[in-house]
């Protein structure tokens, strides 16, 4: 769970930038060269949530300066997020795996705890050099390429849904998504690796704003403004510690997204590889779905896309914030509550 929290609140931290203000930047570029720098340097930020990871992880163990350096070095050397240039040095791009930075995280973690004090005076020197080689080579050389290749597997597996028909896709891909966007997957990652395109890449971007306007209402009592619209405006990744501890909260997300998705299968809501991911966040997923083939910026196409991208997953969140915490009393606001404290 704290390597979790960790997570979520290093989502926050390096994701939101981005998030916020990087479709927004795109926009205005043709028409302000200084959206170049807001681009790249949020790019850069969202680039850094490997090490924002580790960090994050080692201060919910409450670890020294040094000891939480070294779980940030280790989490970057996992995560993939820099690959070596052949002409030297590294390339870095996007966020590189998530949850294996996560758990290379976790496994500098239990090393640092096993090595406790016995280095005493000798820690500064020593302690980064044991925990980069050990931990981050097993991040780097081990559990990095078996993860990336459940990623690919997973990606396969989500592909095969992509020839339902569309609303069955459509229920398919949304529920997917939308557990995907609280776990620690990448949603961006597995579909750009699939490129998925056009109805199936819209749908599944549905599951992801299902789910954050889901968890906003939801948990709006425990959470407060600032803190819900996060999972809108933001990611609902930072409800994975919540989630993972008691899994029953999924049923109101997957609700909602199952039947969002079956209505963007039905008017076929399309998106890029991008956009599957992102949700409703910078208006990545609307924006996505007004421009791709087909559509366009008519009156009745701007209609659609909000009563799908707003209207509809406020009042599925509504409703089943109704049927399973005040009929049902399955769920209650306060397993949602988020403390960044």
């Amino acid at each position: 769970m704290k390597v979790l929290n960790g997570i979520s609140i290093a989502v926050v931290v390096s994701l939101i930038p981005q998030a916020l203000l990087g479709e927004l930047a795109k926009a205005l570029l043709p028409f302000w060269s200084g959206a170049a720098t807001i681009i790249a340097i949020t790019g850069l930020a969202s680039s850094m949530l490997p090490a924002m990871i580790g960090i994050l992880v080692g201060m919910q163990f409450k670890f020294t300066p040094i000891q939480t350096a070294c779980v940030g070095i280790a989490a970057v050397c996992g995560s993939g997020v820099a690959q070596v240039d052949p002409d030297g040095g590294f390339h870095l791009q996007g966020t590189g795996l998530v949850i294996n930075a996560g758990l290379t995280a976790a496994i500098a973690v239990g090393l640092i705890l096993l090595i406790g004090s016995r280095l005493k005076n000798y820690t500064i020197l020593v302690l980064s050099v044991i925990v980069t080689l050990v931990a981050g080579g097993i991040g780097w050389a081990v559990t990095y390429p078996a993860v990336k290749a459940l990623t690919v597997w997973l990606g396969g597996l989500i592909n095969g849904a992509t020839t339902l028909e569309p609303v069955l896709m459509g229920i398919v891909l949304s529920t997917l998504f939308a557990f995907l966007i609280v776990s620690p997957i990448s949603t961006v990652g597995i579909a750009t690796a699939i490129f998925m395109e056009g109805v199936a890449s819209g749908t599944a971007n549905l599951g992801a704003v299902a789910t954050g306007f889901t968890l906003l209402i939801i948990g709006w009592k425990a959470n407060g403004f600032a803190t819900s619209i996060l999972h809108v405006l933001g990611s609902p990744k930072v409800q994975m510690a919540n989630i993972f501890s008691r899994p029953i909260t999924l049923l109101p997300i997957l609700s909602s997204a199952a039947i969002l998705g079956g209505i963007g299968g039905a008017v076929g809501i399309s998106g890029t590889p991008i956009s599957a991911g992102f949700g409703i966040s910078g208006l990545v997923g609307p924006l996505a779905a007004l421009n791709y083939e087909g559509w366009g910026w008519s009156t009745g196409n701007v209609i659609i896309v909000a009563l799908v991208f707003v209207a509809a997953p406020i009042a599925l969140g509504f409703l089943f914030t109704f049927v399973y915490s005040t009929l049902l009393g399955w769920v209650k606001p306060e397993h949602y509550k988020l403390d960044f404290e």
